[in-house]
């Protein structure tokens, strides 16, 4: 599929989705082949859990001290500013829309929608930087603001969400679905700050880079098994963010262990075709009967148009605000559009809770921009990050040479006859 989709320049992100696509159960598992079910592919949502921990874990590794002297500041106004202004962007649409046609969708399921667009996906994003060794202004902005994303949708949706119950059933629970998220985030940074200093305390006793490789391994799987444990504590219970546990693993890492740099280059080479299954199970897990309602269609389009130019300009005003360059300013706004595993998470906690139509109306409209948003992301990422300058075409010299080394050794070598 790579080798196929490389000849339209689309990059392998898009290839391993489709290829998810086509194997799941809205195409080929309809005929009894590949994955017949969705719950065969929710089976296998162990490596999608442990790849996302590793993609968390490299974002992390993007907070190194050194580094953010330069775009600290940068990345926390932008990344902040650029989710709030997404959510407000959707929920001004689809509160408008709540007053043109309330029979369609109800004001607490627009504010609840709100708060789902500020979650960006880091993993589409992080593949393809990585996949086109993107470097620049940009970039270097790019995954500070991806990860630093994810805890600020996690407090907007607490607050929204909180908000949007207390509209639809009074005061019930509201002090729960408030403090729960906040909570979420608190303990997360918590605890993979207290794994990173454990990984790279152990990390000194051993020298073989098959050792020091398997601390990394088992340190994120660990941080991702215990992020699935529930705390209850009287009326409420408490979880971790797998995403922000690894991520602060990361960040901890890299800024306190003076190999982390090479180590990390070793984590990579482990974690890659993990990484490329979490991809093609994201894509078999994309539904398409979404299709089959034609409200969803709409409230997802408006969904879909609204946050996008809520992305696109909160990162625009937002990098103005901390003098960013132009490129900066003009571009960052594209590569935040990817959606997927903080909002699909969102959704189901919302129609766990709010069930009834409303629940399931908020799930299919998250499931119709994670489709739409999943497919296309990756392709405008790199468009984005091209014009930006931060990819670079290789250079026909470069080319050449490559040909002629794939020529040599496809080359059919002539039979040699000894004495």
């Amino acid at each position: 599929m790579t080798r196929l989709f490389v000849k339209f320049r689309l990059p392998d992100v898009t290839a391993y989705l489709v290829a998810g696509v086509l194997i799941g159960p809205c195409v080929i598992g309809r005929l009894g082949i590949g994955f017949t079910s969705f719950e065969l592919v929710d089976s296998l949502s162990i490596i999608s859990d442990v790849a996302l921990g590793f993609i968390a874990f490299a974002i992390g590794h993007e907070f190194r001290l050194s580094a953010l002297k330069n775009t600290g500041r940068q990345a926390t106004i932008i990344g902040i500013l650029q989710a709030v202004i997404a959510s407000a962007f959707v929920d001004v649409a689809l509160i408008a829309f709540h007053f043109i046609r309330p029979d369609l969708i109800s004001l607490p399921v627009a504010i609840t929608l709100g708060a789902i667009a500020s979650a960006t996906a880091p993993a589409a994003t992080l593949m393809v930087v990585r996949q086109y060794k993107a470097k620049g202004p940009v970039t270097d902005v790019l995954l500070p603001v991806v990860a630093l994303d994810d805890a600020v949708g996690l407090v907007i949706f607490a607050i929204s969400f909180g908000v949007a119950q207390a509209m639809k059933n009074g005061t019930t629970h509201v002090a729960s679905l408030i403090l729960e998220p906040l909570m979420e985030v608190v303990l997360s940074l918590g605890f993979g700050g207290l794994v990173g200093f454990v990984l790279t305390f152990l990390e000194r006793y051993f020298h073989s880079h098959r050792n020091r490789n398997a601390l990394i391994v088992g340190s994120v799987i660990l941080a991702v098994a215990v992020s699935q444990i529930k705390i209850p504590v009287g009326p409420f219970t408490f979880g971790f963010s797998s995403l922000l546990v690894c991520m602060m693993l990361g960040t901890v890492f890299c800024n306190f262990c003076p190999l982390s740099e090479d180590l990390m280059l070793q984590a990579d080479r482990w974690s890659g075709p993990a990484i490329t299954l979490f991809f093609v199970l994201s894509g078999a897990e994309l539904r398409f009967n979404v299709f089959s309602d034609p409200s969803v269609i709409l409230i997802g389009l408006i969904y879909i148009l609204s946050r996008s130019l809520g992305k696109y300009f909160g990162a625009k005003w937002s990098a103005i605000l901390a003098n960013s360059p132009e490129t900066v300013r003009k571009y960052l706004g594209i590569t935040l559009l990817p959606q997927a595993g903080v909002a699909l998470g969102m959704s189901a906690t919302v129609s766990r809770v709010m069930g009834g139509y409303d629940g399931t109306l908020i799930r299919n409209i998250v499931l119709f921009g994670v489709l739409i948003y999943e497919l296309l992301g990756p392709s405008m990422t790199k468009i984005a990050l091209t014009k930006a300058g931060d990819i670079k075409e290789k250079s026909s010299e470069l080319k050449g040479r490559r040909k002629k080394a794939l020529e040599s050794v496809t080359k059919p070598v002539p039979p040699r006859f000894d004495k």
